[in-house]
């Protein structure tokens, strides 16, 4: 991408990463071993959780935790539409139904005051999404998942250093308050790996089922195995998956979790500098980021005037240089979600779920965007609307 363009997201990796990375290549170790045992300690740690498991996305560790939360054929989960496509695959994987709800319109996440609503005797867990890095209301869900007997998932997969006020306390999303939260490190999110995912949860029998099953079912993790003075054959009890991370990735893992202390504080910094430019400005609405939260800002998604055009605002700013994004998508306008017996058939309205992707655009924030760049934005974005003005 040429200096002109600015881009809507940019991973922070340098020579530390590329040292990392080099370290574990010329180790001989390359698959998963100990570089990944040493990021998952890492990982709890920062987090706050007992137990973390790497795998190899963010979608497998949705898969491994739906599985272990006992999620079977025709069961539902209650969910929103309003994510990435994965979020609703990951149910399908398991063979079970898909029960979408809408989003609050103020911060884009699942609204807990229709969960209830969709709950029935089929269902066996709620999916909740923190989107773009804001926080859900975790404290409302786990409520409700108390009252009805479900598990509560979280998918985290923006979520890598966002926050909860929790009885007072400031503590990070992953330490559970749900039963198991997933996290992504694909190229787009805060931390990045190249690909990759974790699994946080407090149930020591959970975290066991999820190495398990990462590891085709393999009795004995390789590390053991190789370790091992006496030799040792290895059984399959049961049919597991090919979901490992690398110890090339997990080394570059380990690395973006010491930087990520600055990269949270300068997302931050570039967000509130957001907020000052387009305040009571242009008549966009920046995101909402509630008392009891902090968002790590791994996107800023602003909800266009009334009557704009979401892709002539979007083909502007790329004919100027500036790369967005539309509002997230709907799994439930997908073709592969409008087949019959693919979800379940009486979800509520989601009219705010379909106004979010229609509406929205997400613009460029990244750890290394200068002010400039910023200012660029934001100048070029108050150029587009004026173009769409009567």
């Amino acid at each position: 991408m040429s200096d002109f363009m600015i881009p809507i997201a940019k991973p922070f990796l340098g020579e530390a990463e590329a040292d990392a990375a080099r370290r574990s290549i010329l180790s001989g170790w390359v698959t998963q071993g100990p570089e990944v045992a040493a990021f998952e300690r890492e990982f709890a740690e920062y987090v706050g959780a007992p137990h973390a498991c790497a795998v190899s996305s963010c979608t497998t560790a949705l898969h491994l935790a739906l599985r272990v939360v006992g999620v079977g054929p025709d069961d539902e989960v209650v969910t929103v539409s309003h994510s990435y496509i994965a979020t609703a695959n990951a149910v399908r994987y398991c063979g079970a139904v898909p029960v979408f709800i809408d989003v609050d319109p103020a911060t884009f996440n699942i609204d807990p005051r229709l969960v209830a609503q969709a709950v029935s005797p089929r269902t066996r867990a709620i999916l909740a999404v923190h989107q773009l890095g804001m926080p859900c209301d975790l404290a409302a869900l786990a409520a409700i998942a108390s009252e009805h007997r479900l598990a509560l998932i979280e998918d985290a997969a923006c979520a890598i250093g966002s926050e909860i006020l929790w009885e007072n306390q400031w503590e990070k999303i992953g330490r559970p308050r749900g039963d198991v939260a997933c996290f992504s490190f694909h190229p787009r999110k805060v931390v990045t790996t190249g690909d990759g995912g974790m699994l946080t949860t407090a149930r020591p029998a959970w975290d066991a089922q999820f190495r398990l099953l990462r590891q085709h079912g393999m009795s004995v993790p390789d590390t053991v195995r190789h370790g091992s003075p006496t030799v040792i054959f290895e059984n399959y009890p049961v049919v597991g998956f090919n979901y490992r991370m690398t110890d090339i990735q997990a080394a570059v893992g380990r690395e973006q979790l010491k930087r990520l202390p600055e990269m949270l504080a300068r997302r931050r910094a570039l967000a509130r500098r957001y907020h000052a430019l387009l305040a009571d400005k242009l008549g966009v609405q920046p995101p909402c980021e509630p008392s009891w939260c902090r968002s790590n800002w791994q996107s800023y998604a602003v909800r266009l005037p009334s009557g704009c055009g979401q892709r002539r605002v979007m083909q502007f700013l790329l004919d100027n240089g500036i790369v967005t994004r539309r509002g997230v998508m709907c799994s439930h306008r997908e073709a592969a979600y409008r087949l019959p017996g693919k979800t379940a058939a009486a979800f509520l309205s989601l009219k705010h779920s379909e106004d979010a992707q229609d509406n929205s655009v997400l613009l460029p924030l990244f750890y290394e965007m200068t002010e400039e760049q910023q200012d660029r934005v934001v100048d070029t974005l108050g150029r587009a609307l004026a173009l769409e003005r009567p």
